[in-house]
């Protein structure tokens, strides 16, 4: 099943602030998501949030950086919500 990522309005200006290492991996993780889903149990420290939420460890160190990201699985649709530091992330 194909799955539909876009990206929130905020998280497009987050990406422009990631270094590129961080960016690359976390459009990987799209295009993961896009082929399997939004429950990516072999990324790391991955865990689900909520009922329709999930977020994964890009890269860990100082700062470690995170995605999060919503599903709609009536729409099959994820929109990612966010890409940034660990400390700001809305868990």
């Amino acid at each position: 099943m194909h799955w539909t990522v876009t990206f929130t309005g905020k998280a497009k200006k987050q990406i422009e602030k990631l270094p590129e290492r961080v960016r690359l991996l976390l459009f990987q993780l799209a295009r993961e998501i896009e082929a399997a889903g939004p429950v990516r149990g072999d990324w790391p420290n991955y865990s689900k949030l909520g009922s329709n939420r999930h977020h994964c460890h890009l890269k860990k160190g100082q700062p470690t950086y995170v995605a999060v990201w919503s599903e709609d699985r009536s729409a099959v649709s994820v929109e990612i919500i966010y890409a940034g530091t660990h400390e700001k992330a809305p868990y």
